[in-house]
């Protein structure tokens, strides 16, 4: 078997594919040939042979051009980049180690709110020491109630590192639950469907988005559910930016709707330097890198090596 790598990427080191990771596969998948691309057209020239790809994209009408290809893997959780025709039922397989790691980044973000870390930043470079101040600031997590929209696996990892705060979780779906909620929920936790969601805003602390992109989730949180949120609310995106209106969430943290944001994800990306979010004091921004870690790839080639194991 003919596999083909094409992962590199222009910014973060650890989305490139590494020599260490050439070895795994060669250390428990002998029989296979690991070919790794630098570019597109080295990608392309040898595409004809591959029987599987590694890749952060896949254009629909390179399938034309492999003829021999079986499956197409990506590191990635999102289906944004991995366009494949319907019709030749050719196999995809994404990335499904993301949870931990975009866990502890809301989690991260959380604590900056709760501890009023800003402030203290702010103070500190006046070398003032601002107990009473501060202490005024400080909030806890402990019996909070986080709703967390999107209740996949990357939320209800999410909801696993939270529950040894004391959280109180509500997970969202857009579907009935078909299967049990997760072992680590309690009396006081639930999974309910998006219709209830009107009624579960008032009474949420903290609110993280985790929905995928897409035309079912695009704009699926409106300029009235803002407004149901109480105004002490945080509000997390880790998932995709088409969930909400960015103008509806600029006019809610600018009217003190909510309190504050976490952001990770945006409608344009990168976020254009006239967006009002840039200047905002109770925002904080990421560049689309919650799920980054230096143990990125590895993560993905030890989850990907048991899976093509299997299929052998």
């Amino acid at each position: 078997m003919v596999i083909l790598v094409y992962l590199t990427h222009p910014h973060v080191e650890a989305w490139n594919f590494q020599d260490r990771h050439k070895e795994q596969f060669c250390r428990h998948l002998p029989e296979v040939s690991v070919v790794v691309c630098h570019n597109s057209k080295e990608f392309l020239a040898r595409l004809p042979e591959a029987e599987g790809v590694i890749v952060w994209f896949f254009k629909r009408e390179w399938e034309k051009s492999a003829p021999r290809l079986k499956w197409v893997a990506t590191p990635a959780a999102g289906k944004d980049w991995i366009d494949v025709d319907p019709g030749s039922r050719l196999p995809v397989l994404f990335g499904g180690f993301h949870g931990l790691m975009m866990a502890e980044s809301v989690l991260g973000a959380m604590l900056y709110f709760c501890k009023a870390f800003q402030a203290s930043h702010d103070l500190q470079k006046k070398k003032k020491w601002a107990r009473i101040k501060i202490s005024q600031r400080i909030t806890s997590l402990y019996q909070k109630k986080v709703t967390i929209l999107g209740f996949g696996r990357i939320g209800q990892t999410i909801g696993r590192i939270l529950k040894p705060f004391g959280c109180q979780l509500t997970g969202v779906k857009r579907t009935v639950p078909t299967t049990p909620p997760p072992d680590y929920f309690d009396a006081n936790d639930r999974v309910v469907v998006a219709d209830r969601l009107m009624e579960i805003l008032p009474e949420t602390d903290h609110l993280i988005f985790v929905l995928p992109g897409g035309a079912e989730t695009s704009e699926m949180f409106t300029q009235e559910n803002f407004g149901q949120l109480p105004r002490h609310c945080i509000v997390y995106n880790v998932g995709r930016g088409n969930a909400y209106r960015e103008t509806d969430l600029v006019h809610a943290l600018r009217e003190k709707q909510i309190a504050g944001a976490y952001l990770d994800v945006f409608e344009t990306e990168p976020l254009p330097e006239t967006s009002e979010l840039w200047e905002m004091d109770n925002v904080l921004i990421q560049p689309h890198l919650s799920a980054a870690s230096p143990h990125y790839l590895d993560l993905f080639v030890e989850e990907l090596i048991p899976r093509l194991l299997l299929d052998d």
